[in-house]
């Protein structure tokens, strides 16, 4: 240990202990400015490829319209393939506590009808005057494609000329039609 702090001072750098637990301990001789620097670019690094996690809620009602179910059933599929947590909340309001069958039975659908785009954390569960259910993404090559991507455009090259072909149809049309 003596000799390595001994080479350490004499090229001017310093001894940095990479594992202390060893027997023996592991010891780099370094510049100790740049390796924190290297450490904290490697950070950074890593923490570029984590996602966050984004919840996005989606609340519903007992005796929700059907075209308004699918209306939020759209935006859930469509937050669920762009990796986020989905939220579903049912609030009973007066008398539908009354009936909270109802409530299950919209829920356990919405639940359902994403099966393809996630999988519910817990079941659904009854919290005061509200079902709630949290819906976590299916990694991507088990998650369905969404079914309400817009396709992108097709843009034509600027090299090739495309008028004969549209004249061509247009005679082919004309043809059909005498």
């Amino acid at each position: 240990m003596a000799d390595a702090i001994n080479l350490a001072r004499k090229h001017q750098l310093n001894l940095v202990e990479v594992a202390a637990a060893a027997n023996p301990p592991v010891c780099r001789i370094v510049d100790f400015g740049k390796y924190r620097y290297e450490q904290s670019k490697k950070e950074k690094e890593s923490k570029k490829h984590q996602h966050a996690n984004k919840v996005k809620e989606v609340q519903l009602s007992a005796n929700i319209d059907p075209h308004d179910f699918s209306v939020k059933l759209q935006h859930a599929v469509e937050f669920l393939c762009e990796d986020m947590k989905v939220k579903i909340s049912l609030r009973f309001r007066g008398r539908e506590m009354a009936h909270q069958e109802f409530g299950f039975r919209v829920v356990q659908k919405f639940v359902a009808d994403t099966t393809p785009f996630s999988h519910p954390d817990a079941p659904p569960k009854l919290t005061g005057r509200s079902i709630n259910v949290m819906l976590s993404p299916l990694p991507r090559n088990k998650r369905a494609k969404n079914p309400y991507e817009k396709p992108a455009p097709q843009l034509l090259k600027p090299d090739e000329d495309h008028s004969d072909a549209d004249e061509a149809e247009d005679e082919q049309d004309r043809q059909a039609e005498v």
